[in-house]
């Protein structure tokens, strides 16, 4: 593969919900480009996006995976992303670094739930976008159903350049409403006949232009006042006005349609593609992270790059991929990670097409490279000359929505699983691992249900690793509401010999809780006259932090409290530290049991994000999970929904949310604080530890 200079490649996304046809469009897209000799199939597996075992078995796309086409002396970098919202994370990366995306949208569906969440991420990154409308060849597909669709949902300034003729099995070809010609079904990859628009079809393709000419002149001083001189526009300066709006980010979205799997107006898309969307030079001026650093996008200008993803591989490694933004990044060399703060030794350097490697000495400015078996080098790290430092914007993932406790199925594999699970969390920023000390669980963190078990079956298959999972436990925590005064605690031994003695009188109060932190408690010594020697008073206070480890109810760390040690008595030869430690803790479990102790349960923050229709459901669901409604904001033609809800009420929300809202709800969790759980669910609680114990 020749490399190309910057001005020449065209770095391209694709997204869409699920099961639009993005990877059947690469396929199409690397058939017309000569990369591959034979369309493979999603269905039989044989795609070339589509390669690892789960998304062969899964037919989703669950990695982004970069392919490349040549067409018309221009690289095109096409990045495969997953359409599944469990998969959000890949879809982060990819559209942190691709220049354009083609939103891939099903003619018998219109837009659905996933194409919103796309759109709200490309609006995010403010990314030139066009809209392509697969599956014309399928029944029930309607091309003026789903381009309302886009208008309507997306809210957004369209501009149709291809019209299908006929649709359903009359599907036969498009008409490109630029050059104003036909182009019908190719034979195998070869260019697309032309021929003449269908007489039937001349007056609406009429004002399907004018209506181009319109959106297209509005974005551009120059280009309006042409239009008002002269009512029209030519082809050229239509194309040339798009280019223009992509680059200036005027919001243009241009409209294509055809068939991926007929492979028809797919190659009208690739000329589009070309003639359109912005280069990696036309893209401009690449910032540092903290805007005081920037670089040119051109192969002369110091060295940076960005990691955007890494795969563990048990065979070649870990494969760590990266887009170069400026300079040149060469195989064998030394880089600086200015992310980590040190250097990474870059061995062997290629270019990445599916799940071939094509070994190349140097990733140029623009391009995408992988590297092989790097140390330290981590998604979202950034690349550069170590006398050129730079840090680039690095990549915001998504935040887990659900949890489960996860456990080897097999006895002996604990520290396998901890090493596999490492490595799992390392490729993928948005799958987290976490052990909780209170209720002693190793917690496995992600986007979904189906986004955890696709990384156990990732784990079994890649490393033989097996699993099971249940759900997680709630750490709870206890507290007091009452006081507790005059309370001993006392330890007498006498065995022969030296004994054990200690004493000490307690007060006990509940204190206002501030935050989560275990340490919420306060020690206060007024003993007066020795009757505790000073030198014993932190073993009181040892004694009482071990014994708040676990409550007296169902053995949650005791929290919100105040103990004051205010007398006691000592013994000149039997106290010691020991002596002094346990009696410390009697006191406290004494006087807990007269301070009228409760349960208290984590809180969450939670904003939820629903279009309107889904609102009044959302909030209902909200209510019998105990939640309460703090707020709601309008956001577009999107409700966003403040509320504080128990945890316990929220483990499988994200599977939940998706029925209820046909996946175009998504939400957020951040901890709040505690509350005192309600006395019914106290009793169940307090009931299932004493089980639990006896076992």
């Amino acid at each position: 593969m020749k490399e190309y200079q910057p001005k020449k490649i065209r770095n391209i996304g694709l997204v869409s919900h699920s099961n639009a046809g993005k990877t059947s469009l690469v396929e199409a897209i690397l058939f017309n480009g000569g990369t591959i000799e034979k369309m493979g199939s999603v269905d039989q597996g044989t795609s070339a996006s589509d390669h690892a075992d789960d998304e062969i078995e899964r037919k989703v796309t669950i990695n982004c995976s970069i392919c490349v086409a040549e067409w018309e002396d221009h690289k095109l970098n096409l990045i495969d992303s997953p359409g599944a919202d469990d998969f959000y994370g890949d879809l982060e990366s990819v559209l942190r670094v691709v220049d354009g995306v083609v939103v891939i949208v099903d003619a018998t569906t219109g837009v659905e739930g996933g194409t919103e969440k796309v759109w709200e991420i490309i609006e995010k990154y403010n990314l030139p976008a066009a809209v392509f409308i697969n599956k014309m060849d399928k029944e029930n597909a309607n091309f003026a159903d789903a381009l309302e669709s886009i208008k309507n949902t997306l809210e957004v300034s369209t501009a149709t350049t291809l019209l299908p003729i006929g649709q359903e099995s009359d599907f036969s070809g498009v008409v490109d409403v630029v050059q104003m010609k036909s182009s019908l079904r190719p034979s195998g990859n070869e260019p697309q006949p032309d021929s003449d628009i269908p007489s039937s079809m001349e007056d609406d393709v009429e004002e399907i232009r004018e209506e181009l000419v319109e959106v297209v002149a509005e974005s551009d001083d120059e280009l309006i006042e042409k239009y008002f001189e002269e009512g029209e526009l030519s082809s050229q300066e239509i194309l040339l006005g798009i280019q223009g709006a992509f680059r200036n980010k005027v919001r243009i979205v241009p409209v294509l349609c055809g068939s991926a799997l007929e492979n028809i107006g797919v190659q009208n898309l690739m000329d589009f593609v070309v003639e359109c969307f912005p280069s990696p030079e036309d893209v401009g001026i690449i910032e540092s992270e903290d805007g005081e650093v920037t670089r040119d996008p051109d192969i002369s200008s110091p060295m940076s790059a960005l990691v955007f993803k890494t795969l563990a591989d048990p065979f070649a490694g870990r494969l760590t991929l990266f887009r170069v933004y400026s300079g040149v990044l060469s195989g064998d060399s030394q880089v600086f990670n200015s992310a980590k703060g040190q250097n990474e030794k870059i061995g062997k350097v290629s270019f990445m097409n599916g799940k071939d490697l094509i070994d190349t000495p140097q990733v140029a400015a623009g391009d995408f490279g992988v590297a092989i078996k790097l140390v330290n080098a981590q998604t979202g790290d950034t690349f550069c000359d170590v006398d050129n430092i730079i840090q680039l914007p690095s990549i915001n993932f998504p935040k887990p929505v659900i949890s489960f406790a996860i456990l080897p199925a097999r006895e002996g594999d604990d520290e396998k699983l901890s090493t596999v699970l490492q490595r799992m969390s390392e490729e993928d920023p948005t799958f987290r691992i976490e052990r909780n000390e209170i209720t002693r669980q190793l917690l496995a963190s992600g986007l979904g249900e189906v986004h955890l078990n696709a990384i156990r079956g990732r784990m079994k298959d890649k490393f033989g690793v097996e699993t099971t999972v249940e759900d997680p436990k709630v750490a709870y925590r206890e507290t007091i509401r009452g006081r507790a005064n005059g309370v001993r605690g006392r330890l007498k031994k006498q065995s022969g010999g030296r004994g054990q003695f200690g004493e000490v009188w307690i007060n006990l109060e509940p204190m206002q809780l501030e935050g989560s932190e275990d340490d919420e408690f306060e020690f206060v010594n007024k003993v007066v006259g020795g009757s505790v020697p000073t030198n014993y008073i932190p073993a009181v206070e040892k004694g009482i932090r071990e014994a708040r480890t676990s409550g007296v109810l169902a053995g949650y760390p005791f929290v919100g409290f105040r103990v004051t040690l205010y007398d006691g008595k000592h013994h000149p030869v039997d106290s010691s530290d020991l002596a002094f430690q346990i009696a410390g803790s009697q006191a406290l479990r004494e006087a807990t049991l007269d301070a009228k102790p409760v349960i208290l349960e984590p809180i969450m923050d939670v904003e939820i994000s629903v279009p309107d229709q889904f609102m009044g459901d959302v909030i209902g669901d909200l209510n019998s999970r105990r939640g309460r409604v703090m707020g709601v904001d309008q956001v577009g033609k999107r409700q966003v929904i403040g509320a504080t809800v128990p945890l316990s009420e929220m483990f499988r929300y994200s599977i939940d949310l998706k029925s209820i809202t046909s996946a175009r709800g998504s939400f957020t969790m951040d901890f709040s604080r505690y509350e005192q759980l309600p006395d019914e669910l106290a009793q169940k609680v307090i009931a299932d530890s004493k089980t639990e114990e006896a076992e």
